[in-house]
């Protein structure tokens, strides 16, 4: 990037640039859309055979390859866009530094340096002090700018001070504009396609990483005009400001950051997420490693659901339907779901799952499954009613997963740093669902599982507590970090608390009983807590994280659920009762007690007495 090139380079032919790639990626998803929707499903309702499951396979092959041009086409017009918007400020300071020079008749060289004329008289000698020429320094020193750092010298000629002003302004634009113009090019180059096109699992591997190269090369541009530091209610504001071409804009050129963006409408959060869910996967194909192998499973699974869903929004009308609210690799993985549209619902809960939980097919299939069944009970007493499972933090894990000895002696889970690190985006989520409702009051529950009850609790104890929350239901708890149920900030008549006897997590000892456990006669773990623990609790009453939520001493309303198998001795592994409170086929009275709480229907509730 040289002078001449910044002064003569036009930052609006490459905004009419990145428009025309927008109008081709809305032209291909158009076709794409009626390739699914229109040929595919005539071609199928028509035809059958070989010759009809041939030419689907091609409409298909078709779909994609529209799918592809719609994505890349998105990105490139947002990484045009980034340039335009962020090559105008260097390009506007070396015009300025121009004129400037222009109005006091100095020399502009085509390096930057800039000439001055003679001016002022040597003191010593009587002679007019000769002109010279200023070295722009672009603030590089030791070697690496334009020109030596000169701050501390003062020129007997009155015009040096002034060209060397110029000549440095002129080196720090040429410095920006080199980095912008140098971190834009290296992304589009990587967004061509390869002569000869064939979509196909590698390529999409290629949207993945072309997705974080637009994502890194534009962030500053992203940071300047998407309001990532805002909160939900002025991202709402700002998202309802724009228009719809602006909105597409966004949607096609930066659509991880919009799909995951607490405050922007859950109907655009859904149609951008399965976008990211299809680039992640393609990213996910490219990489080895366990992890991204586990990954990549549970999001072709939730890809397959959404799938299942929207066919069956074609016939039963009463199955919920899917909304992908958040995806992401990040951690331990994240994904956010919901039955029923939470902004159009009246009532919404956000059920935050807990210890072993992480993106993989379990969570796709159970933690999925759980906000499935929630919704569909809570839409039998009121059909406004939607539930989310909520993955945006890293549960702790078991060393060995379903190892019950293993829980009072692991440091992850024992530890309550988790879910502190996680409350802030669960409230920042929670208070999206606030600003983006329809709904002038809507009812908002908040439902902490396991571990996630001790999210639920630290989210209570940020400023302001839990944002919009009415209701907090707690499920298999080992406490919440706070003794009593009005410390949770909604009121203690309005916290319930699910615990089954049989489930060992809600009976999980305190810190006094474990360390009582380990002087007693059957030695360390919950064992010897168990049998030894009261004499450090009194009233047995404390868990690991505070008062046991089902305690009289706590204060919260307990409802009533099945006792649940007994670890270990009735075959089924050393925790079956902790994972049956949605279920409403092993446990249909906690199941019906919980979806009548978040339809905001608490006198259909079949209540239990306080251990």
């Amino acid at each position: 990037m040289d002078l001449k090139t910044l002064q003569t380079i036009k930052p609006s032919e490459y905004a009419e640039a990145a428009d025309g790639y927008r109008t081709i990626s809305d032209a291909a998803d158009a076709a794409r859309e009626r390739v699914d929707k229109e040929i595919t499903k005539a071609l199928r309702d028509a035809n059958e055979g070989e010759a009809a499951d041939a030419a689907q396979k091609k409409l298909r092959q078709l779909s994609e390859n529209f799918h592809y041009v719609q994505l890349e086409c998105g990105l490139i017009s947002g990484a045009l866009n980034g340039f335009s918007t962020e090559i105008t400020t260097p390009r506007r300071q070396v015009l300025q530094a121009l004129e400037d020079a222009k109005a006091l008749s100095y020399t502009v060289h085509t390096d930057g340096s800039v000439a001055f004329p003679a001016d002022g008289k040597n003191e010593l000698t009587g002679q007019e002090i000769p002109g010279g020429t200023a070295i722009g320094n672009d603030g590089m020193y030791h070697g690496r700018g334009l020109g030596p750092d000169t701050s501390g010298f003062i020129h007997p000629n009155p015009h040096q001070a002034k060209a060397q002003d110029i000549a440095n302004r002129i080196a720090r634009a040429l410095r920006d504009a080199a980095e912008i113009d140098s971190r834009y090019s290296s992304a589009l180059k990587k967004l061509k396609a390869a002569p000869g096109l064939t979509v196909d699992a590698r390529t999409w591997v290629d949207v993945g990483r072309d997705s974080d190269t637009v994502g890194t090369a534009a962030l500053d541009y992203i940071r300047d005009h998407i309001p990532l530091d805002k909160s939900p209610a002025e991202r709402k504001e700002w998202w309802d400001g724009l228009s719809d071409e602006e909105r597409d804009e966004y949607k096609r050129a930066f659509p991880e950051f919009i799909g995951n963006l607490d405050g922007i409408p859950s109907a655009v959060r859904d149609e951008v997420n399965r976008e990211n869910l299809d680039t992640l996967i393609g990213r996910l194909s490219g990489e080895d490693g366990e992890k991204a192998k586990t990954q990549l499973d549970a999001l072709k699974s939730i890809r397959q659901q959404l799938q299942e869903n929207a066919a069956a929004q074609l016939t039963n009308v009463g199955e919920p339907p899917m909304y992908l609210l958040g995806v992401g690799h990040e951690g331990r993985g994240r994904a956010v779901v919901s039955y029923g549209n939470p902004d159009t619902s009246r009532n919404v809960s956000a059920y935050v799952p807990g210890l072993g939980t992480a993106l993989d097919t379990d969570f796709a299939r159970n933690d999925l499954r759980r906000a499935h069944d929630t919704a569909v009970g809570a839409r039998k007493y009121d059909p406004s009613s939607a539930s989310i499972v909520w993955l945006g933090y890293d549960a702790p894990q078991l060393s060995m997963p379903g190892d019950l000895p293993t829980l009072a002696s692991d440091t992850d889970v024992m530890s309550a740093d988790d879910a502190k690190k996680g409350a802030p985006a669960y409230n920042s989520f929670m208070a999206g669902l606030a600003a983006t409702n329809d709904h002038k009051d809507p009812h908002l529950v908040a439902i902490g599982h396991s571990y996630g009850s001790r999210l639920v609790g630290a989210a209570t104890q940020e400023p302001g507590g839990i944002p919009g929350a009415d209701d907090i239901i707690l499920l298999g708890s080992p406490g919440t970090g706070v003794d009593k149920a009005e410390d949770l900030g909604v009121g203690k008549n309005h916290v319930f608390v699910g615990a089954a006897e049989n489930d060992p997590v809600s009976h999980l000892p305190s810190k006094k009983e474990a360390v009582a456990g380990t002087v007693g006669f059957f030695g360390g773990g919950p064992l010897g807590a168990y049998v030894f623990g009261d004499v450090a609790d009194q009233g047995d009453d404390d868990l690991w994280f505070g008062k046991d939520p089902a305690s009289e001493a706590f204060g919260a309303r307990r409802f009533e659920v099945a006792d649940g198998p007994r670890p270990m001795i009735d075959g089924q592994g050393p925790t079956p009762a902790h994972s049956n409170y949605f279920n409403p086929g092993k446990d249909p009275e906690s199941a019906g007690n919980i979806a009548a709480l978040v339809a905001n229907r608490p006198g259909y509730v079949k209540w239990d007495e306080h251990r």
